[in-house]
């Protein structure tokens, strides 16, 4: 049988997990002595860091070790990076060579190297001696072999590109447009490794808090045994359908995007069981391959629990992690519908035969999963009525009354565990293929359910940050690690609690280590993204960056929407998804929104972030270097780059949703109340049904060329209401420069004013606008009015000048680009403010008719050729 599978798959078991080991973890796996010294160590990180995150780090750890902490992470990486990666291909996999070990301490130790001299750093101001710019300099050179070693060549060459241009970014050979000065080693030394503006910024700082929980979180759900019972409960309840197994890969990923941030060994875990059982049903070894790819992908994108991005995001806007995923649930989960409806049609095209011998009406399905997830999401909501109600009964005892309450509700769940027997992988090879039943095996893993609602309650209903929220759910992750195999043994009166718990240690140790070694490559990639981060905020190139991209797009954004997509594309073949992320947040994420200010659409930066993560996650499909599609052609056995091609086919959405979010920020949920939401909801759902339709040519039947370009413009419609509305009916009334200020006293509670500002730039003295949105709130004057805004308006003749914002005004920051000073004046351009526009929702109307008449239209030719069949 082992010998079929690798035949069927492609690859071996074992060649699959080093295929993971080796991207995610490190190839090289010791024995003896060292072998135990990398756990141990491991292990130790992991601890480390849950402590670091615990609420009585304040009392346990020593201040200047949580001031530090962030050097303390780095080292860790550092050191397990040049343990657990071979240098080479060729490079021993089972002992560490002298170089490695004399590496790995010498680049621990220089990581520390603020922590261990902080006293001297300190009265330095920060500033780097001749010792230190050496030391920081080899640091700098052992982070990027590190780095090298754990995300491949890409991330240290772009680091040392970046790094060679703050020494060289003067000489003849660097473009005029981007020359600056150049700076010292030291200087440069002291902000790359001294200061927290480099490889100590903050995205270091977000890996040390946040993401090495989620991680390690992941990895421990993934040792209870959950992503084996989601992956059954996909298949029980979606396998017997047309395009089962496929449609279970989707729901399957979408469940371990929980457990694993990784898209390789996502595909790997899921795929290995999702792939053979689709190739049986009719689909090509690169179609099921890339089936699990894009699901496996878009599980990064996926609430609660998202990529190390996420957490990045919340540094890098300034809003809560609640807002992050707020904003990020609705794109991720129509995003999933249409990849489960993907699938249907590829297997309605090709007539796939089912699964198994069970017959479920697909109604019944669909509403069953439906009213699972909404009982889950009402339960995650309805324990905050009862936790309230004990907190007020006995405030002093409510916690401990509550963590009680946990353990009585986990050993229930875990006594009806007990009742059936523990569930193991099926093999997909086998000649009859029994899916799970749903109502037998659903109470065998019902108490996987608890770390995830812990992690939703203290996210979403308590708002506390991620790092206490996933140490929480951890925490109880500690306990069911170490206690499910004693309980059901005790429970099902077996009598071998001794080998029980020890099953239980080695689980929770094996969680530990292996959260631990997926960090490493985060750890690194974080650290050698901020040498980038560095770079920009220490050159300013940022700015120049954005001068540049405007110029090549001409000032049109959709054309520098499509650059900034290529970009990550591009970056991403190299990069892991976060570091491609950092990496383009920090270069165009403000050029965006400049840019959209300049055109008069004001762009959240919340869009724009997550415009560029979409597009990061894309890297892992894309050939020639999609890491994913890689990994399931190895499963599959099929084509790597055909399947990296389908992948992107099936990925389409992914692509076009960003592009839709940016324009039409309801998609994002911003700005919308209950109703709107559902209404946004319910449209955007139909919309990339209708899209996905369109894109697979294939609706009711198989569409026609013309049908297919209908059902794309329908989509349109459904995303883009406004933009026709807005050729039916302006959306603004024009107010002459010299009535602003009496607009803006006249205006009511809730209206906004747009303003355009033109004047010269402060760098390049040309003259350039910007779109200023005036919300106003509450009532006063005009003059109080504009006085809240930071606005100073100077009236000569029909010529309204403006003077500088104040300092700490809503605009300041905005206006900061503008010369107040030259000999050519900042001015008001144009006003505008909202006219009476029909509701765009109207357009709902023409588009849906639209939709059934091209229904009506298949499905008389249905008839037809059902009549003829």
């Amino acid at each position: 049988m082992a010998e079929s599978n690798q035949q069927k798959s492609g690859m071996s078991e074992e060649e699959l997990q080093d295929l993971v080991a080796s991207t995610d973890a490190g190839a090289r796996n010791p024995s003896h002595a060292v072998g135990l010294l990398l756990a141990t160590i491991a292990v130790v990180w992991s601890l480390f860091q849950v402590l670091l995150a615990s609420p009585i780090a304040n009392y346990v750890l020593p201040g200047d070790v949580i001031n530090n902490s962030r050097q303390i992470h780095l080292a860790f990486a550092m050191f397990l990076a040049f343990m657990a990666y071979p240098a080479l291909r060729t490079s021993p996999r089972h002992f560490v060579p002298i170089q490695d070990w004399a590496m790995a301490f010498i680049g621990a130790f220089i990581a520390l190297y603020g922590f261990i001299f902080y006293d001297k750093i300190v009265n330095a101001g920060g500033l780097a001696d001749d010792t230190d710019k050496w030391i920081a300099l080899l640091g700098l050179i052992l982070l990027f072999e590190a780095a090298r070693r754990a995300l491949g060549p890409a991330m240290a060459i772009i680091a040392t590109i970046f790094l060679g241009y703050v020494f060289f970014g003067s000489s003849e050979w660097v473009p005029d447009v981007i020359q600056w000065k150049g700076a010292s080693l030291k200087k440069a030394m002291s902000h790359m490794w001294i200061t927290s503006e480099g490889v100590f910024g903050i995205a270091l700082g977000v890996s040390t808090k946040f993401v090495f929980l989620f991680v390690l979180f992941g990895a421990l759900l993934d040792k209870a045994g959950a992503g084996n019972y989601f992956i059954k409960m996909a298949f029980g309840a979606l396998g017997h359908l047309k395009g089962g197994p496929a449609k279970a890969a989707v729901v399957g990923s979408a469940a371990t995007g929980l457990i694993s941030g990784s898209s390789i060994a996502n595909v790997v875990t899921t795929g290995t069981f999702t792939i053979p059982l689709m190739k049986r049903v009719g689909f090509s070894a690169e179609k099921g391959g890339a089936v699990e790819v894009a699901s496996s992908v878009n599980g990064q994108i996926m609430p609660p629990v998202m990529g190390a991005a996420a957490f990045l995001m919340v540094e890098y806007v300034g809003i809560s992690y609640v807002d992050v995923i707020t904003h990020a649930f609705l794109p991720a989960a129509i995003s999933y519908i249409a990849l489960v409806y993907i699938v249907h049609l590829e297997a309605v095209k090709n007539n796939m035969p089912t699964l198994g011998n069970r017959v479920v009406s697909t109604g019944r399905t669909i509403g069953g999963m439906a009213l699972f997830f909404a009982g889950f999401a009402g339960l995650c909501y309805g324990v905050k009525f009862p936790i309230q109600w004990i907190t007020a009964l006995v405030p002093d005892s409510a916690s401990w009354i509550l963590a009680l309450l946990l353990f009585l509700a986990y050993v229930g769940l875990l006594y009806l565990a007990a009742q059936t027997e523990d569930l193991k992988p099926d093999d997909p090879n086998a000649k009859e293929v029994e899916l799970p039943v749903v109502s037998e095996i659903y109470k065998a893993g019902l108490y996987f359910l608890l770390p995830i609602i812990v992690l939703v309650y203290f996210l979403m209903i308590e708002q506390k940050s991620p790092g206490l929220s996933a140490f929480w759910a951890t925490a109880l992750l500690f306990v069911i690690l170490l206690t499910q195999h004693p309980l059901k043994a005790l429970f099902r009166g077996t009598g071998a609690l001794s080998d029980a718990t020890k099953q239980g240690i080695v689980d929770l140790k094996n969680g530990l280590v292996d959260g631990a070694r997926n960090m490493i490559g985060i750890g690194l990639a974080t650290a050698t993204a901020g040498v980038i981060v560095g770079t920009v905020t220490l050159t300013g190139v940022g700015q120049v960056m954005a001068d540049l991209v405007e110029f090549l797009s001409g000032g049109n954004l959709i054309l520098m929407l499509v650059m900034v997509g290529l970009l990550s594309l591009i970056l991403g073949m190299g990069l892991p998804t976060t570091a491609n992320y950092i990496v383009v947040s920090s270069l165009m994420a403000g050029v965006v929104v400049e840019l959209g200010a300049q055109s008069g659409l004001i762009v959240p930066l919340i869009a724009v972030h997550l415009f560029v993560f979409y597009f990061g996650i894309m890297a892992d499909v894309t050939p020639p270097v999609g890491l994913a599609s890689f990994a399931a052609a190895a499963v599959s056995g099929g084509d790597a780059i055909r399947t990296g091609f389908t992948a992107f086919f099936y990925s389409l959405r992914t692509v076009a949703l960003p592009f839709v979010f940016i324009f039409n920020t309801d998609l994002l949920l911003i700005d919308v109340t209950l109703f709107q939401g559902i209404l946004v909801f319910v449209v955007a759902s139909i919309a990339i049904l209708v899209f996905t339709a369109g894109t697979m040519g294939w609706f009711l039947t198989k569409s026609r060329i013309y049908e297919s370009v209908a059902l794309v413009l329908v989509a349109f419609a459904l995303f883009r209401p406004d933009f026709f509305m807005d050729r039916i009916q302006p959306p603004y009334t024009d107010i002459a420069p010299a009535a602003l200020a009496s607009a803006v006293g006249g205006a009511t509670d809730g209206d906004a004013i747009r303003v355009v500002v033109s004047g010269p730039d402060f760098d390049t003295g040309q003259i350039k606008e910007t779109t200023l949105v005036l919300d106003i709130k509450g009532a006063g004057s005009q003059d109080e009015r504009l006085t809240a805004f930071g606005l100073t308006l100077i009236e000569e003749g029909d010529v309204v000048k403006m003077d500088e914002p104040l300092f700490g005004t809503p605009f300041a920051e905005t206006m900061s680009g503008f010369d107040f000073y030259g000999d050519d004046p900042v001015r008001i351009a144009s006003a505008k403010a909202a006219a009476d526009q029909l509701p765009k929702e109207l357009i709902f109307l023409p588009a849906l008719l639209l939709l059934g008449l091209i229904a009506m239209l298949q499905r008389g030719r249905m008839r037809k050729e059902e009549a003829t069949a």
